[in-house]
């Protein structure tokens, strides 16, 4: 059996480190959970939503999933936003989705994975929605990229149609939606300029 003792150590070595930067970080971090942003983001290991944003442990509510689709049937991911608007407060949800997205190109490709094929639905769907612009662009991965955007939009729009945000907003909640993708090449995030703050 292989051991994964070195994540315990890693564990130590890191929150000894934290302690030495400031001997009281855990301690208010344990009183409470005050996050300004929900960061709707895909599983994918390297978009690691804190540390690619510059905040601490605390700064940022996380939700993540494959291709980071926001589904009106999926409980999990309506849970997370009902609590982060009605109980969290917080002032921005992000939705980010990332250039090099293994489950936008698996959508694209129309390959079969199994179970996950009917997650990448949805993705497919998103390109059936926008099938004239995806067939203007030449290059199959500049077209995966636009996938990915394409994505991010359709995303915003499922946040903005909960009953959560609808309710947030008829009752003048303080809450703003934004689409952003990441670049794995640079490490950069692009606002795709799709932020909402009320109902349409």
């Amino acid at each position: 059996m292989m051991t994964i003792k070195h994540l315990f150590k890693n564990n130590k070595e890191w929150a000894e480190k934290i302690n030495q930067e400031d001997p009281n970080f855990f301690k208010s971090l344990s009183l409470q959970q005050a996050p300004e942003y929900l960061w709707i983001g895909c599983s994918d290991s390297r978009v690691p939503a804190n540390e690619l944003l510059g905040m601490q442990p605390g700064e940022v509510f996380v939700h993540r999933n494959i291709a980071n689709q926001v589904i009106h049937t999926d409980l999990n991911c309506l849970s997370v936003i009902q609590y982060a608007v009605e109980v969290l407060k917080v002032k921005h949800i992000i939705v980010c989705g990332h250039y090099g997205c293994g489950g936008v190109a698996a959508a694209y490709h129309d390959e079969s994975y199994g179970l996950i094929d009917n997650w990448l639905r949805h993705i497919q769907d998103v390109y059936r929605f926008h099938q004239d612009k995806m067939d203007k662009v030449a290059n199959e991965e500049d077209r995966i990229s636009l996938l990915c955007e394409l994505n991010v939009i359709e995303q915003v729009a499922n946040v903005c149609n909960t009953t959560i945000l609808s309710s947030a907003w008829k009752s003048n909640q303080d809450v703003t939606v934004h689409g952003f993708v990441y670049n794995l090449r640079d490490g950069i995030l692009k606002d795709l300029e799709v932020s909402t703050c009320k109902a349409s």
